[in-house]
């Protein structure tokens, strides 16, 4: 047999090993989505909590008074950003509502009345046809959110178990990690420390940086609709737009554009054409500033993953997981690469507590 044909074969059965891993890894993960997401935003929770757990123990703060103020805190915080936005809209919906219809009868009288000659049944056709189309697009990230909160059982129940697990690992993380690691061979313990200590370091850094890149695409979008305001008579339903956005950005990438739709929306339906085109016009200037200015300065130290590869990992978390696969993927994938660096350099042998600097060394 020539040797090319050996080398392809040997490389094939271990490519088609790891594939299976995967593969069974991504299945299990599915099936068990109503524990996985939970614990997953647990991780996510924690990594953002514990630096200012440390930083207040660093000044004398109790463990658990410490721990305490970060959950509560944290719970404030998400609690009165959800009551600010439910309380704007159940305020501006009806408006909204008959603004929005007085702009499609607008719009439909123009139709009829345009050079196109359509008719009142193509014009339905058309739009029904549309309708399909974008429930069909969404229909992967719909499902997502659906199914891992298909009922108010289950929405509560996930929220509980990620709260409890974000209190546990804030008192109890380290021991944690020791259990997980002495589940290795003796053998493979340095390495696999080693590597999730550089991973932990890159997903701190991580959720640090994608909060300052939300709050300056929401500060942009938000000011950005508030100053066009300014111009056109007012612009309602600035806060949870910009919350909104916020919320949103936590999708790389594509989390504020989406977001941003809704501003434009709003702008069309309140302030006419011109103002929406505007409104366009600065959500894609803040995403170029992300793209361009926030992501390679700011982000390109948390995350050293190719926006390239940002974007496939983003939409293979889609159409896997929905709207949890699509918040995950990048935290995930930036986590992984780092580590498996980590262990191909051999760096545990070197620095088996890894910090920011050896993590991103040789990157």
């Amino acid at each position: 047999m020539p040797v090319g044909m050996r080398i392809a074969g040997a490389w094939s059965w271990r490519i088609l090993a790891i594939a299976a891993v995967v593969a069974l890894v991504i299945f299990l993960v599915i099936q068990l989505k109503l524990i996985v997401v939970p614990f997953m935003v647990a991780i996510l929770l924690a990594a953002l909590l514990v630096p200012f757990v440390q930083f207040l123990q660093r000044h004398r703060w109790p463990k658990w008074l410490a721990v305490t103020v970060a959950e509560v805190g944290l719970i404030g915080i998400v609690t009165g950003l959800i009551y600010l936005v439910v309380l704007e809209i159940i305020r501006g919906f009806p408006d909204l509502r008959d603004r929005s219809v007085a702009f499609y009868d607008t719009f439909k009288e123009l139709l009829l009345a345009s050079p196109l000659h359509l008719t009142d049944a193509q014009i339905n056709d058309y739009l029904a046809q549309a309708w399909q189309s974008i429930q069909a697009d969404s229909a992967v990230l719909v499902s997502g959110a659906l199914s891992f909160g298909s009922t108010f059982g289950h929405f509560l129940a996930g929220i509980l178990l990620a709260l409890f697990a974000t209190l546990f690992l804030l008192i109890d993380g380290r021991r944690v990690w020791a259990w997980t690691v002495r589940l290795f061979p003796r053998t493979a313990r340095p390495a696999v420390d080693g590597a999730g200590r550089a991973g932990w370091v890159t997903l701190t850094d991580f959720v640090k940086v994608q909060i300052f890149v939300a709050f300056i695409d929401a500060v942009g979008i938000g000011l950005g609709a508030w100053i066009l305001g300014l111009f056109f008579g007012g612009f309602p339903l600035v806060l949870p737009i910009a919350i909104a956005v916020f919320l949103g950005s936590f999708i790389p990438v594509v989390g504020a554009v989406l977001t941003g739709v809704i501003a434009v929306f709003v702008a069309l339906v309140y302030l006419g054409p011109i103002p929406a085109v505007i409104m366009l016009g600065i959500v894609l200037l803040v995403q170029q500033v992300e793209g361009h200015v926030l992501q390679p300065l700011v982000m390109g130290t948390a995350v050293k993953v190719h926006p390239l590869a940002v974007v496939f990992a983003v939409a293979a978390g889609g159409f896997l997981a929905g709207i949890p696969g699509a918040l995950f993927a990048v935290p995930v994938v930036a986590t992984v690469n780092v580590m498996v660096h980590y262990i191909a350099r051999g760096e545990w042998r070197v620095h088996p507590n890894p910090t920011l600097k050896d993590v991103l060394r040789d990157e």
